[in-house]
């Protein structure tokens, strides 16, 4: 009955080669993450004025359960990420995984809506963080099987922008309908986002099911040991063989192209370049899990730590921003969504960026953004009552944030994937699972993001109710100068190898002219 839909035999469904192109699994899944962002951002300008209408909440205690409400949606997120990545490289599709977390987000909203209580809305904020978990984790993966390494950071500019446009309209939206139609009008948007949601989802094709009809679609997540060019591995490869059934035709760093033969090579960087047998399964190290296994790479620890520290400084603002225009400008709920304008719309240049770190490396790109982000948010101290001036000078900071960290999540997204091949290189196929390890790196990515979303709202909100707005900017300016470093040294591959690599190279080059 629905062999249109899902094909059958040699019969395809219809319209396969549209269903399962890049485009349109790309559109799915920012689909997906715009309307998991959408439902988490509804609340933000109008949980301060519902608390005390519909919970009965004192006033003075509404900043401490802001904190406390964004913080449970990371917690569930922390606890529920890491068996979605191991589940979701088990499965044999990534579509189903993708329903199930849009029945958990259509249920945690109906939570929401009705909810008069804390408890309710404790618990829905909770569901709301597992059917996050699934969202992020198994759409990402999605997306490194269907483009690998060579294009993932322009993908993830791409979803950058779909999680700007949501934290964008979602306050904005919510405060404008909350003061027009009413609490129940606000989540009447988010309902029809995920109807949309669960179309798309249907309808998608993934490559890995499509190539029993379009053989050339071999999903891209399984070459595994293809590397993105970067700044570490551009001038100094090694080569390792792989089959050529999954490697015909791949670009080098230089932009050249192998020859498909029996046994293709494949560039890795030299600082990875060690060819490993199979794994002794008498250690103990290689029965641990893969995704234990993947936290021995320091440079993915690495952008976890500063994905981390990212949506701890974007969080915080959720669970001071809004009150703090309140209380010093007199706004309401519309100018609650308003204020996040400036802050989201510089990152409309995340494709930009991706672009340019899958062409030169993320290494400097998140380094400028860290590095810039830290003065500007040590200057929104300086913002502390109501005037023209000083309501312009919180939008131009704001919009520097933006722009600092559209810099800096960006690249850093693309580089767990560029990681994670980067591991993959150094052990033979099937090491990390038939499916191979991205979900499991993206449910590490979700931990990392939930722990910022837990830790950010409670570190701002708490602080600005014990000691003032001036001390919480210092604390996460600081914060974001502290993650320069880990930064610069890991990014892209270790910075101290990659400087022996060339002085090793510039060595054996004037031993050579000396000859």
């Amino acid at each position: 009955m629905f062999h249109w839909l899902t094909g059958k035999g040699e019969s395809p469904p219809l319209l396969l080669k549209v269903r399962s192109s890049t485009t349109f699994i790309i559109l799915t899944v920012c689909t997906a993450i715009f309307t998991d962002i959408f439902a988490y951002g509804i609340i933000v300008p109008v949980v301060p004025f519902a608390l005390t209408e519909r919970a009965g909440i004192a006033p003075d205690d509404v900043q401490y359960w802001i904190s406390i409400l964004l913080a449970i949606y990371g917690a569930a997120l922390l606890v529920t990420a890491p068996f979605c990545g191991w589940l979701a490289d088990r499965s044999s599709s990534r579509r189903l995984p993708l329903l199930v977390g849009l029945l958990a987000l259509a249920a945690s909203t109906v939570m929401l809506c009705v909810g008069n209580s804390i408890g309710v809305l404790a618990a829905g904020r909770a569901l709301q963080g597992m059917s996050a978990a699934v969202v992020w984790v198994v759409g990402l993966a999605l997306l490194a099987d269907t483009v690998g390494g060579d294009e993932i950071g322009q993908v993830m500019g791409y979803v950058g922008l779909s999680m700007s446009l949501a934290i964008l309209l979602s306050p904005l939206l919510a405060g404008v309908v909350f003061e027009k139609a009413g609490y129940y009008a606000v989540f009447a948007m988010c309902f029809g986002l995920i109807v949309l949601d669960i179309l798309l989802r249907l309808i998608m094709v993934e490559r890995k099911i499509a190539v029993q009809w379009i053989p050339e679609y071999a999903p891209k997540g399984e070459k595994a040991r293809q590397v993105a060019p970067t700044e570490d591995n551009r001038h100094s490869v090694a080569t390792i063989e792989m089959d050529a059934d999954i490697s015909a035709s791949k670009p080098t760093p230089d932009n050249t192209t192998l020859p498909k033969s029996d046994h293709d090579t494949v560039p890795i960087p030299a600082t990875e370049a060690e060819v490993w047998g199979p794994p002794d399964q008498s250690k103990w190290y290689n029965r641990l899990p893969p995704v234990i296994r993947l936290l021995a790479s320091r440079r993915l620890v690495s952008a976890l730590w500063a994905c981390f520290i990212q949506a701890s400084l974007l969080t915080s603002f959720d669970a001071t921003l809004p009150l703090f225009v309140k209380n010093t400008f007199g706004w309401n709920s519309i100018g609650a969504g308003l204020i996040f304008l400036p802050i989201c719309v510089p990152t409309f240049i995340g494709p930009v960026v991706g672009a340019l770190s899958d062409k030169h490396g993320p290494r400097w790109y998140a380094v400028a953004g860290f590095l810039l982000c830290c003065p500007f948010l040590i200057l929104l101290r300086l913002v502390g009552h109501n005037s023209m001036e000083q309501k312009v000078l919180l939008c131009a900071l704001l919009a520097l944030i933006g722009f600092a960290l559209t810099l800096a999540l960006t690249p850093m997204m693309a580089e767990i994937t560029y990681a994670v091949v980067a591991k993959e290189a150094r052990h033979p196929p099937g090491y990390f699972g038939k499916n191979g390890a991205f979900a499991q790196a993206y449910s590490l990515f979700n931990m990392a993001w939930a722990g910022g979303c837990l830790v950010g709202p409670l570190l701002a909100g708490l602080v600005v109710n014990a000691s003032g707005w001036p001390l919480a900017t210092l604390i996460l300016g600081v914060v974001s100068l502290v993650t320069v470093v880990p930064t610069a040294v890991w990014t892209g591959g270790s910075i101290f190898k990659k400087r022996r690599k060339e002085r090793e190279d510039t060595q054996a080059a004037d031993n050579a002219t000396e000859v």
